[in-house]
C-alpha cells in the first residue's frame, strides 16, 4: 500500500497547493459567506472546489488500482507485455493537448476569442486523436497475441488505460459542447470559466497518464526498489 500513500500524497498536494492559490484558506473569519479568489478578489465559483473534489476523488481511484498493480507484481504468474512505440507518441499528443487548452485559457483571459476557439478545436482534435492512437496500442499488442486474459499484467494493462480512456471521453464531452458553444458566439464569463475547468481537468488527466506511463516502461517500479533499498 506504500505506492497507494505515495500517489495520494501526491495528488493531495497538488490539489492543497492548488487551493491555497485560490485562497481557500484565508483569513476565513472575513469571508464569510464566500470563498474568494486571490487574484481576482471575486467570489470563487462553486465549480472550483467541486472540480477540486472530483479530481482527488479521481487521483484515490487511480491510486487504488496502482497499488493493486505493484501487488499483483510480486505474483509467479505476472508477465510484462512490450511497450509499445506508439505510446510515446500518444504521450506527446497528450501532452499537446494540455498545452493548447492552457493557451486557451490565457487568451480567454485576454479576451480574444477567436484565439480562444482555434485552441479549443485543436485541443478537441489532440484528445479524440489520443483516443484513437489508444486504440490501435491495443489493437497492437491483442494482434501480438497480448490478450486481456492472457495474463495478470496485460488485464491490469487495459484496466489502467480503459479507465484513463473513459476519463478522457467524459472530459471531451464537455470540451465538445464547450467547442460549439464557443463557435455560436461570443464567449461570455461562464464561458471563460468552462475554458479553465477544462484546462484544469486535461492537465490533471495528463498528470495521470505519465504516471502510468511511467509505471508501463518500468520507471515507477525502478524508483519503489530505490525507495525500498533506502528504507532498509
Amino acid at each position: 500500500m506504500s505506492v497507494a500513500v505515495v500517489f495520494l500524497a501526491l495528488v493531495a498536494a497538488i490539489i492543497v497547493w492548488w487551493l491555497a492559490q485560490q485562497r481557500l484558506a484565508s483569513r476565513p473569519w472575513l469571508e464569510v459567506g464566500h470563498v474568494y479568489d486571490r487574484r481576482s478578489g471575486a467570489p470563487l465559483p462553486a465549480a472550483k472546489i467541486g472540480l477540486g473534489v472530483f479530481l482527488g476523488v479521481v487521483g484515490a481511484l487511480f491510486s487504488l488500482a496502482i497499488s493493486a498493480y505493484f501487488m499483483r507484481m510480486a505474483s509467479s504468474d505476472w508477465g510484462s507485455l512490450p511497450l509499445p512505440a506508439l505510446l510515446w507518441v500518444n504521450t506527446a499528443v497528450l501532452a499537446v493537448g494540455s498545452i493548447t487548452l492552457h493557451l486557451a485559457k490565457v487568451e480567454t483571459k485576454r479576451r480574444n476569442d477567436e484565439a480562444t476557439r482555434t485552441a479549443l478545436l485543436a485541443a478537441l482534435a489532440t484528445g479524440l486523436a489520443f483516443l484513437v492512437g489508444q486504440l490501435f496500442a491495443w489493437r497492437e499488442l491483442t494482434a501480438a497475441g497480448y490478450l486481456l486474459a492472457g495474463n495478470p499484467a496485460n488485464s491490469f494493462f487495459y484496466l489502467l488505460t480503459g479507465m484513463h480512456g473513459l476519463h478522457i471521453v467524459g472530459g471531451l464531452v464537455a470540451l465538445g459542447r464547450l467547442t460549439l458553444r464557443a463557435w455560436g458566439g461570443p464567449l461570455d464569463r461562464r464561458m471563460r470559466l468552462t475554458v479553465e475547468l477544462c484546462a484544469i481537468y486535461w492537465h490533471f488527466m495528463l498528470f495521470v497518464w505519465l504516471v502510468l506511463f511511467a509505471l508501463f516502461s518500468g520507471w515507477a517500479s525502478d524508483v519503489v526498489d530505490f525507495c525500498r533499498q533506502l528504507l532498509t
